[in-house]
């Protein structure tokens, strides 16, 4: 069977040139037109002979993702991609639009198994990981479809882990995707221009911690109570939120890391004056930022846009506490996690 080759780290790839009788230098050319160039087939490589292009053919495959759908925001020039995978499968990316530079929102996995109130990506279920080349083609795709772009531009200077899917539930790809990312021999992005978004699988965290990669932590609270968060995050079952605090602040002092807590309101659930204390007193000792995001699940009767995020906000402030409301972006294209793959699903594209 044929090696995904987009997904070895540069020290597997060495491994496997030598394998196959090439100079071991021939690893760093080869990793610089898969992952700085991002070449779309072997035979564009132009530094090697025509014996190394075809052993490559024959030894590994090189994965791709295919625009099934895109969407651009007419408010705010955000991009929603549906990209099919090689099974048939998808998954979505969010091509986002700052003034300091693009940033993109990527998928870690094809559907979730955590089951979060208020997000779409698990609706109709969990299906697979995501390997590492298919988290890396996400970024590569989106710049070759907005390289000749003037106002979209064609590199992404940041990245988001919270699309579809929870990233430390699909611990060692995503690992492995950030390592590959960040290789000084290929693309050699800083981590620290990386979020990654979890909903508080504590035991990972405390994993990752240890690997002091350099990334920004965000954890999906959404509550600052068991009783409360339980009901909108079964996670919190398996991962209480004082087990949680405690992953977090080994976290800070571990890599020395700023935390984020993302908190998206929903009427009568979690929006209240006395939820707002809560969180004070739970995130005041991290010096922790609190993101407030305005609740924008699709169909739903019974989790609601909560009308209090401004007095929460200027609560969460007067507290001490930085906190800031997330800008909306790709409101009219539904540019929230998962909703356009359902969509897709059922036909309604």
């Amino acid at each position: 069977m044929k090696k995904d080759i987009l997904s070895l780290s540069f020290e597997e790839l060495q491994g496997e040139i030598s394998a196959i009788g090439a100079e071991k230098f021939r690893a760093g050319q080869i990793f610089d037109w898969l992952h700085v160039k991002k070449i779309t087939a072997f035979s564009e490589i132009t530094n090697i002979s025509a014996q190394l292009r075809q052993k490559l053919t024959e030894t590994f495959w090189l994965n791709a993702l295919t625009i099934q759908k895109k969407l651009i925001s007419k408010s705010d020039n955000t991009i929603k991609y549906l990209y099919k995978l090689h099974d048939g499968e998808s998954v979505e990316t969010v091509l986002m639009k700052y003034h300091h530079a693009d940033s993109l929102c990527i998928s870690t996995q094809v559907g979730c198994k955590m089951n979060c109130a208020f997000c779409a990506s698990g609706a109709n279920g969990f299906i697979r990981n995501l390997t590492p080349a298919e988290m890396l083609l996400q970024i590569y795709e989106t710049e070759r479809d907005n390289k000749n772009n003037a106002s979209a531009g064609s590199t992404v200077g940041s990245l988001v882990l919270m699309g579809i899917g929870e990233p430390l539930d699909n611990f060692d790809n995503t690992v492995k995707f950030l390592q590959i990312l960040s290789e000084k021999n290929g693309r050699n992005m800083s981590l620290r221009h990386v979020s990654l978004s979890t909903c508080g699988l504590a035991d990972r965290i405390d994993e990752l911690a240890e690997l002091k990669l350099g990334l920004t932590l965000s954890i999906s609270l959404h509550a600052a109570d068991d009783e409360t968060r339980s009901k909108i995050m079964p996670v919190n079952n398996a991962f209480n939120i004082e087990r949680l605090i405690d992953s977090c602040k080994n976290y800070f002092e571990k890599t020395g890391r700023r935390i984020s807590f993302e908190y998206a309101l929903i009427k009568n659930v979690n929006d209240s004056v006395k939820d707002a204390e809560k969180l004070v007193k739970l995130i005041k000792p991290l010096h922790a930022h609190v993101n407030l995001i305005p609740f924008n699940y699709i169909n739903t009767e019974k989790n609601k846009k909560s009308e209090n995020i401004k007095e929460f906000q200027v609560y969460l402030t007067k507290a001490g506490i930085n906190a800031t409301i997330r800008r909306t972006l790709g409101s009219d294209i539904n540019a929230a996690c998962g909703q356009l793959r359902i969509a897709s699903q059922n036909n309604n594209l």
